[in-house]
């Protein structure tokens, strides 16, 4: 489905309207009661307390993150096992939602544009959830990006980073940058690479993804009001960090999200 068909097909949705009636209510129900909820639970003492092998903090944040996803239509399938303790996340990337599906899956500090942090509700969360900003084409930000992934791996704790260094219109996925892989060769941990699929075989990608033109508060309007669908994470095999090429591991990641994609 082409931008131009999914915005005649919206006008077109006779249900969207009884869709926004139920779910604008949810949303902002979500967001002045359990969004205040779970920023006072991350704080250093649910840091410390461990709850069936996950931080209390984290869990918190997974659980926010499983409710909004929920609100917007989203049935969730998960495949395969996300990778504990120190890994590096690779997805592919078609829209703001990515980053709250994987939250609902398994916690991960996120590298992201630097314009999140002013996107109403959602920066807000990601950055009391961890997330690494980065201002793009400033190679003194990439440089500090690179720097504070690698001190947060070596810790043990998880990053994730979209490695098409930008969002896609849902068609195919873009070329992977090998320099994003640094940190995880650096602290010699695994990237583990995730296909997001959005509807049945993925054919809701194109209709999740950003239209031409369209904002964040745009696209957040629009998907609010969509049919339900079935979003799937897949976690797939882990690429191990290899001293010898960060651009072998960005390839092998994006070969096995592309074959996951068509499954």
């Amino acid at each position: 489905m082409t931008a131009s068909n999914t915005a005649s097909g919206a006008g077109r949705d006779g249900l969207r309207p009884l869709r926004y009636l139920l779910r604008i209510p949810l949303l902002a129900f979500h967001a002045c009661v359990f969004l205040p909820i779970t920023l006072l639970m991350i704080n250093p003492v649910c840091a410390r307390i461990v709850f069936r092998g996950e931080r209390l903090d984290h869990r918190i944040i997974r659980w926010w993150s499983l409710g909004m996803v929920r609100i917007f239509g989203f049935k969730t399938k998960r495949y395969g096992t996300p990778l504990p303790g120190a890994v590096l996340f690779v997805a592919n990337h078609v829209s703001w939602i990515d980053i709250t599906l994987l939250h609902s899956q398994r916690w991960m500090g996120f590298v992201a544009k630097a314009e999140i942090a002013n996107w109403p509700l959602i920066g807000w969360m990601a950055s009391r959830g961890g997330t690494i900003y980065h201002h793009r084409g400033s190679n003194d930000s990439l440089h500090g990006v690179m720097h504070q992934m690698v001190e947060r791996l070596q810790k043990g704790l998880a990053c994730a980073v979209f490695p098409e260094g930008r969002t896609t219109d849902g068609r195919e996925i873009g070329t992977f940058h090998a320099r994003i892989f640094q940190p995880a060769v650096l602290a010699e941990v695994p990237a583990q690479p995730v296909a997001l699929k959005y509807g049945d075989r993925g054919n809701a990608q194109t209709i999740i993804a950003f239209g031409p033109k369209e904002n964040f508060l745009q696209n957040l309007i629009r998907l609010l009001g969509e049919p339900t669908r079935t979003a799937e994470v897949h976690f797939l095999e882990p690429v191990a960090s290899s001293e010898e090429g960060r651009r072998r591991m960005a390839d092998t990641c994006r070969e096995r999200i592309m074959a996951a994609m068509k499954l």
